[in-house]
């Protein structure tokens, strides 16, 4: 299976859930900075977003920010591609 098919290049916003804290949010960073693709990864406690830049299949994204232990779900209409 080819990794890189279903993948974005752009950006693509994540709601993320069960954060607590701004260290929940730099735990969520740090999971998303190392996923395979990504380019940039920020979180935003207060808001519940996180905003990630990169070449990635958005499951990567869900399943990697669910394996730390928190909710993630890609935000419709608000996935860029990068052209």
């Amino acid at each position: 299976m080819d990794p890189k098919k279903n993948a974005w290049p752009g950006r693509a916003v994540l709601a993320i859930s069960g954060m607590t804290c701004d260290g929940c949010a730099n735990t969520v960073t740090r999971v998303l900075s190392r996923v395979p693709g990504v380019t940039g990864a920020t979180v935003d406690f207060g808001s519940g977003r996180a905003t990630v830049t990169g070449n990635v299949r958005p499951e990567d994204l869900v399943a990697a920010v669910q394996a730390a232990g928190y909710g993630a779900q890609l935000s419709p209409g608000e996935t860029a591609g990068g052209e």
